[in-house]
């Protein structure tokens, strides 16, 4: 039998035919796209080279229309957008990856936004206090992981408590509890537990206290994060490469007319799977690709957030998502009205 050297095997893998782009968007194999043109985009014009990720929507309940979009660079530190697309504030935090906010954080009486961040050099999080009162955005502190380097991130809101939610490439996630108002800190580990293979976008829906965590090549699951739960997780939605394909990026849940759904980034195909959640139960509603309109398409999007109700120029909810291509070095996120998803998707 013929033995292949050390060096052989180099040579074939160097010869090896290169990884093959699946077809994106509407043009995206299995179940069809619907496109949805977006309605605005991100701009920066003080770096040609922003290395985006994720963002995360707000508005204030008082006026909707004061409004802001916080958005990663991966290299730099953190953008606060206009809900039109021009930057508010940067913070040059170095290189941050996932971003999640939770409201009604309070410090010395008075309440704030938490935004907190992941930041992969040091391996730590990074929290900011956003005003609502001013919208402006400070440091509130850095919390070292002690996992490794953080790749996804989300947050909660349990019971009056403040979860940080981080996870790491081997597989493991850590729920830190964090006390309303609390020196970041003092943040303590609630509970962790292990999937198989390399996770990265999640989302906690707050009122059912259950995580949604992307399996990157395997499936969306589902774990409970009350006290005593069971740590096993339950498949909402397997990557089959007709409604979900790997890798599985961002994610986030959308309240509309009484209905809640869980929209995910399908990132090999450019697509955005929608699932309608019934208590246990997922109904897949079909899913859309950002495409046409006068607002360069999107490809290869990393992180999501979704905001439910009127949230700036959008009356019924928006998405924004990143787009990992704006011509040149640039990436930037892109913001869908969700009105045009329901028609798009034939939603009620």
């Amino acid at each position: 039998m013929k033995t292949l050297t050390a060096l052989s095997l180099v040579l074939l893998a160097a010869c090896a035919a290169p990884e093959i782009e699946l077809p994106q968007g509407t043009a995206a194999r299995g179940d069809p796209a619907k496109p949805v043109a977006a309605a605005v985009e991100t701009v920066v014009t003080t770096d040609a080279a922003v290395d985006a990720d994720d963002p995360a929507l707000w508005a204030d309940p008082r006026d909707t229309s004061r409004a802001v979009l916080f958005g990663t660079d991966k290299t730099d530190g953190l953008y606060v957008h206009d809900m039109d697309g021009k930057v508010r504030q940067f913070l040059p935090d170095g290189p941050l990856n996932n971003v999640d906010l939770r409201t009604g954080f309070t410090v010395n009486g008075k309440e704030y936004v938490l935004v907190t961040a992941t930041e992969r050099k040091n391996f730590t999080v990074i929290a900011y206090l956003f005003d609502p009162d001013t919208l402006e955005t400070r440091r509130y502190g850095v919390l070292p992981l002690g996992m490794g380097e953080p790749y996804g991130y989300c947050m909660g809101r349990l019971g009056g408590d403040f979860y940080l939610i981080p996870n790491n490439k081997a597989g493991e996630v850590r729920a830190l509890r964090l006390a309303n108002g609390a020196p970041l800190e003092t943040a303590t580990l609630a509970y962790s537990f292990k999937v198989g293979s390399q996770p990265e976008g999640c989302v906690v829906d707050d009122e059912a206290g259950r995580l949604y965590l992307g399996e990157e090549d395997v499936a969306i699951w589902r774990f409970d994060l009350k006290p005593g739960a069971p740590a096993d997780g339950i498949k909402v939605a397997a990557v089959d490469g007709e409604r979900l394909t790997a890798d599985v990026e961002g994610m986030s849940i959308l309240r509309d007319r009484g209905a809640k759904y869980l929209i995910a980034s399908s990132q090999g195909d450019a697509t955005y799977p929608v699932w309608q959640i019934d208590g246990d139960s997922y109904a897949y509603k079909g899913r859309f690709a950002v495409e046409g309109g006068t607002i360069d398409n999107v490809t290869g999007t990393d992180g999501l957030d979704a905001w439910s109700g009127p949230i700036g120029p959008f009356p019924e909810g928006a998405i924004a998502m990143h787009d990992t291509d704006d011509g040149g070095e640039q990436q930037n996120f892109k913001v869908v009205d969700w009105r045009a998803v329901r028609r798009a998707l034939s939603l009620p």
